[in-house]
């Protein structure tokens, strides 16, 4: 292997998704060097193999189950989907899994990009591997970055690897469909993935080893997605774990620690995921390889004055657009320390905090019906101390809904911490409810007093309404 001399930057950013990019714009645009690496494709998990594959696939399955419940569009929607269509429209937000759009977009904001396997050799210093055999050596003046992410987690059971299982990427990036599919576990992967492959003919088996579907969220939105899979067609099973699975020939088949007994064509594992730090030379500046990086609101890690974690692999919040919230931040706290600030803003909601990551985190699963929510549920209200009044509101009483389409089922809750008066969190289940979670984010981030948000009049007759509902029965309690 050749080795280069060692290049100085500014800042070094490992692993090149959407958080790392996010990392590398904002020290470029505090006049930093910045040299980012990447193994893979450029654009990460959430371009290629999971947020737009995946949000590509339930598109046509959505609106199609909307169109189904209004009248005079019911009929003429009650056929199959055209998969075919469906899987092309998901390779062209792929970019059919080519990275030359996000390699012009690092140009043109002046990042240099090092592809290869990217590994910490002690403070400050970066080896890549490149695909060549070259090894290139960087060292940063300011800091490095990790942004490398996580991975799928397979449990390991005996003849794991001959069953050759799906993980999320071969959920989201499938040319076939399976004529019987079987998904192990109820989390948000889990769920859209039964929704989408049940729409596109596969006949799903959820099994899910807790007591429901969705268990971060309230238990209603489980209650309502469980539900409606089972009326399209899937089985769900909870309290259920996978025993053993071997593939026979080109079936596999399931044992279930209740003894059942499944075939299927694939299985599909969404249990959970890990850290992509196992190989990146952690244990060079003395830290276990393979363990979550804990950090500080700055994404700076826990008693290191250079290196930082931004997005999954620092296990806050593992959503893409939290991590590119937290690489707006990492970045305004790089620059800000690389031009000597004496004092960052590092208070609660400062230039130089990621707050949102505690108390405002927003995400939207995209099930029918939707389930979307932003900071605490009830439980999680209560176990944090905090005297709180949870709020419920049926969406189909509000007239928006009704509008929307007829038989809409869905729920409303809000949590009102008593003592400010203010959101902890708001949870919203129902068709279309994705794109009413930013209202409710910023009440909950903006710390909206419950009197002042009587005054933010919704709109007549749409379905956020349910605002309105919801602080009546408020007021009303």
């Amino acid at each position: 292997m050749t080795e280069s001399e060692s290049i100085a930057y500014d800042v070094v950013v490992l692993g090149a998704g959407p958080v790392g990019e996010n990392v590398a714009d904002r020290a470029r645009a505090a006049g930093l060097s910045t040299a980012i690496v990447e193994s893979e494709l450029i654009g990460g998990e959430c371009s290629y193999w999971a947020c737009m594959p995946s949000k590509a696939l339930l598109r046509s399955v959505l609106a199609r189950a909307d169109a189904r419940h209004v009248p005079g569009l019911s009929q003429a929607v009650q056929g199959p989907l055209d998969v075919g269509a469906v899987l092309a429209h998901r390779d062209e937000y792929t970019s059919h899994w080519k990275d030359d759009g996000q390699v012009r977009w690092l140009d043109g904001i002046g990042a240099d990009i090092y592809r290869g396997h990217g590994r910490l050799a002690g403070p400050r210093k970066v080896t890549v591997d490149g695909p060549d055999g070259e090894r290139h050596v960087l060292t940063a003046r300011h800091a490095v970055a990790v942004s490398t992410g996580t991975r799928a987690v397979v449990p390991d059971l005996p003849g794991i690897a001959e069953v050759k299982p799906w993980t999320s990427r071969e959920a989201t990036s499938a040319h076939a469909v399976p004529g019987r599919l079987v998904v192990v576990g109820g989390g948000v992967v889990g769920v859209e993935m039964a929704t989408a492959w049940q729409a596109f003919g596969s006949k799903v088996t959820v099994l899910v080893r807790g007591k429901g579907l969705l268990p971060r969220m309230e238990p209603f939105a489980g209650e309502l997605v469980a539900e409606a899979l089972t009326e399209a067609g899937a089985d769900v099973r909870t309290g259920t774990s996978v025993e053993a699975v071997t593939r026979e020939g080109t079936t596999v088949v399931v044992t279930t620690s209740a003894g059942d007994r499944i075939e299927a064509d694939e299985i599909l594992f969404a249990t959970g995921r890990a850290p992509r730090t196992d190989d990146l030379g952690l244990e060079t500046i003395g830290l276990d390889p393979g363990s979550w990086l804990s950090v500080d609101d700055s994404c700076r890690v826990t008693g290191s004055d250079w290196l930082y974690a931004v997005g999954d692999v620092n296990h806050r919040a593992l959503l893409t657009h939290q991590g590119k919230y937290q690489a707006r931040i990492a970045g305004a706290a790089i620059a800000a320390r690389a031009a000597g600030v004496p004092l960052l803003e590092t208070d609660p909601w400062g230039a130089h905090a990621a707050t949102a990551d505690h108390a405002a985190v927003p995400q939207v699963v995209f099930t029918d019906p939707e389930a979307a929510a932003v900071g605490l549920s009830l439980a999680e209200a209560e176990q944090a101390g905090h005297r709180v009044r949870a709020v419920d509101v049926d969406l189909s009483s509000v007239a928006g809904a009704g509008l929307y389409g007829e038989g809409y089922r869905g729920r409303a809750r809000m949590i009102v911490d008593l003592d400010t008066e203010t959101l902890r969190g708001v949870t919203f289940v129902g068709p279309g409810v994705g794109e009413m979670l930013h209202s409710a984010t910023i009440a909950v981030a903006g710390e909206v007093p419950v009197n002042r948000l009587w005054h933010a009049v919704p709109a007549y007759p749409t379905v956020s309404e349910v605002w309105l509902r919801l602080l009546e029965a408020y007021r009303d309690a």
